[in-house]
């Protein structure tokens, strides 16, 4: 086993215990998902409506099928306990969309954990349709960590805004620091809006911006402070958009599709939208891995070897946004 210092981060993904997915209608009516042995084709499962994930980040690496290692930044277990991939299942909901989800057996706790592929909606009934042990190709990740929603107006050179939708590659965007730069890939996933994937909605004002801005929960914003009291100590901060959701003015919006949008330049850059600044897509190796698998080959294909730097700024997490107040970045209200 590897050095608890030396692991490598790689996926993040959003876990269920086991026991909040079970059958509802079936042969194996209250069983929990699981293995392949343990499961019965036909039965239909829930997800409890109180459930909560876990995020697990897994390492780097590893060959299809075989155990990986938890590595920092996980909620669930310590940097170096095994994971054991279990069953690939596919679930098909009643509007005949189909769910993909794995099951994992994390060895130290000796608890079964469900990864939903795609959003799981809870309270929904879904019908187990598959089950295998074909892990070849998995992808265990966060779909598109950084993208718009369809409709973001994008601040082009001169100031002029136009929807996110209408970019072509090669159209020049204003930048914070570099002026106009062209954009170099764009790319487009549709998303069932629901669960952890839902996007999330700065309400017009709230930073600013003159319009709503809908943005994917990882996309960060760039911050300046202004003022002695600055979290992080520095003047330019980036904050994930789901640390801004305070369920009134930051929220988010749960319920059919989204469409969103990923744009690229030559470096990782601050662009504008709905006037609020925030950031591109940064390419590189962890990056990608976090993309739809059509997206990632094709922008591997378009920029083989390409590594951008992080734009210079502050991360801040969670924890750090909530003891500062996420208010204080927030524009006064106007009265009506």
């Amino acid at each position: 086993m590897e050095d608890d210092s030396t692991i490598r981060p790689g996926p993040a993904v959003q876990a269920y215990q086991a026991g909040a997915i079970r059958v509802v209608v079936g042969a194996n009516l209250r069983d929990p998902v699981g293995g392949v042995e343990d499961l019965e084709l036909g039965d239909v499962y829930r997800l409890k409506p109180e459930a909560r994930t876990k995020r697990l980040v897994l390492s780097l690496g590893g060959a299809p099928g075989a155990a990986q290692q938890v590595a920092g930044g996980s909620d669930i277990g310590k940097p170096g306990d095994l994971v054991y991939p279990l069953a690939v299942l596919t679930f098909l909901a009643p509007d005949g969309e189909r769910l993909a989800l794995v099951t994992v057996w994390h060895e130290a706790s000796e608890t079964t954990f469900a990864l939903p592929l795609s959003p799981m909606v809870p309270g929904v009934e879904y019908t187990l349709v598959e089950a295998h042990r074909d892990f070849a190709g998995l992808r265990l990740g966060d779909v598109i960590c950084v993208s718009f929603a369809a409709g973001t107006l994008i601040t082009r050179p001169g100031g002029a805004p136009e929807a996110i939708e209408k970019l072509k590659i090669g159209d020049p965007v204003l930048t914070r620091d570099n002026g106009p730069q062209p954009i170099r890939w764009i790319g487009k996933a549709t998303l069932r809006a629901a669960g952890s994937f839902a996007p999330v909605v700065i309400s017009a004002g709230t930073l600013g911006n003159l319009g709503e801005l809908v943005v994917s929960p990882h996309h960060r914003i760039f911050l300046y402070q202004r003022g002695a009291r600055r979290l992080g100590g520095t003047a330019e901060v980036l904050v994930q958009a789901k640390h801004l959701v305070d369920g009134d003015r930051v929220w988010r919006r749960e319920g059919g599709f989204v469409d969103y949008y990923s744009l690229v330049f030559d470096r990782h850059e601050i662009i504008f939208a709905e006037g609020v600044a925030a950031e591109s897509l940064m390419v590189n190796e962890e990056t990608v891995r976090l993309l739809p698998e059509d997206l990632a080959d094709d922008l591997r294909s378009r920029f083989p070897g390409l590594r951008q730097s992080q734009y210079y700024g502050t991360e801040a997490g969670a924890r750090a946004l909530e003891s500062h107040g996420r208010q204080h970045f927030f524009r006064p209200e106007r009265k009506s």
